[in-house]
């Protein structure tokens, strides 16, 4: 019964705090609060947003990753040594998820907090320049985003891979493709899957609408911890001939799980 009238008052509340009314009256209270950091709660000299300069840097990468499984490395490489050897797809973010900014990653899409995204996604086009710059990836002809299944859509009511997508475009002027991926299996949520039962989830998930005209394209997401859900993805893409990496906001590195 509890359950029940907690579901009921979070349906309600949802509904209430979303009418123009409620909107007109909160807008300009919220617009009139300081501009501070997420993380340290200094105020932020404009045009500055949701993270100071220090804190974020302090959540990045300070040294060499690996574009494939994310570990750290001791000099400049694209891949580690088994990474190398296994050639997997390269998957560039510009920090871990597990730093202080985790939480503020999973609020996009768990709690509709989306303040972070200008910071992380500005963070993560440096972090490409500089990739491209070594000669680690190639420059890409448009983005795609990772799309929910309707049913999960639905419930959401947004794709947080299609917002920060969005955001990506603005900054960096490539066209986001939205109508050339289509998810057709309602998978289970991926957390607390073993790396066999994320393979397993996401086989057969995607379906490709129609051939994007482009040789080569960025995938956008949120998170990746396996890679098992762009690794689907990818298997259709680079079927059609397009060259195919991943760009997403923080790397859940958990080479335990890619092990299983």
């Amino acid at each position: 019964m509890r359950q029940s009238l907690h579901y009921y008052w979070r349906q309600y509340w949802h509904k209430f705090t979303h009418t123009s009314l409620v909107r007109a009256v909160v807008a300009p209270v919220l617009a009139s609060l300081p501009n501070r950091c997420l993380l340290c709660h200094q105020a932020i000299a404009h045009p500055g947003k949701g993270l100071c300069g220090f804190c974020l840097q302090a959540c990045l990468y300070q040294q060499e990753t690996c574009l494939g499984c994310g570990r750290q490395l001791t000099c400049s490489s694209d891949f580690c040594g088994s990474c190398q050897r296994l050639q997997p797809a390269r998957i560039v973010a510009p920090m871990s998820y597990h730093t202080l900014l985790g939480p503020w990653v999973a609020a996009i899409k768990y709690r509709r907090q989306f303040v972070a995204i200008p910071p992380l996604c500005k963070a993560l086009l440096i972090r490409v320049n500089h990739l491209l710059a070594l000669g680690y990836v190639r420059p890409v002809q448009a983005l795609i985003p990772v799309p929910l299944h309707p049913n999960r859509l639905k419930a959401r009511g947004f794709n947080q891979a299609r917002v920060i997508a969005t955001e990506l475009g603005a900054i960096s002027g490539l066209p986001v493709l939205t109508d050339i991926l289509v998810r057709v299996r309602d998978t289970l949520p991926q957390a607390g899957l073993d790396g066999r039962q994320r393979r397993h989830n996401m086989q057969h998930a995607f379906m490709l609408k129609q051939c994007p005209a482009v040789f080569s394209v960025a995938l956008i997401d949120d998170v990746v911890t396996t890679g098992e859900t762009v690794r689907e993805i990818i298997t259709l893409l680079e079927a059609e001939g397009i060259l195919v990496q991943v760009w997403c906001l923080a790397r859940a590195e958990a080479p335990e799980l890619s092990a299983r």
